[in-house]
């Protein structure tokens, strides 16, 4: 079993930048993938960015320069580093983790970009 507690968000004005932090607790199966999703309201759940057990990432096109998703496994936390944020970018960010057998979701936490 895991917890995901996920840490953050804010508002911000375009071109800003924050990071959110995601703190695993309980049994991490060794092999696992981490991402970042957001949803905003009205839309569908995205896919934001991945990253490995063994440290390979991904991120949407739509973000691909401007988000970093990084780990510290020391610390048993993800990140995700948002810079040059767009309006866009608004929504309730959620931590995600998928083992073999199981996909565990973080409570999420509001982005807000505007003006």
């Amino acid at each position: 079993q895991v917890q995901l507690v996920e840490s953050g968000g804010g508002s911000v004005q375009p071109g800003g930048s924050l990071r959110l932090s995601c703190v695993a607790s309980g049994s991490i199966f060794k092999l696992y993938i981490m991402g970042w999703y957001r949803q905003a309201p009205g839309k569908q759940r995205e896919l934001v960015a991945t990253i490995t057990s063994g440290g390979n990432t991904n991120h949407a096109a739509s973000v691909k320069g401007r988000f970093t998703i990084s780990r510290d496994n020391a610390k048993n936390t993800v990140y995700l580093q948002m810079n040059s944020l767009k309006p866009e970018d608004t929504a309730v960010y959620y931590c995600n983790l998928k083992s073999i057998q199981f996909d565990y979701w973080g409570q999420g936490t509001q982005v807000s970009v505007s003006s």
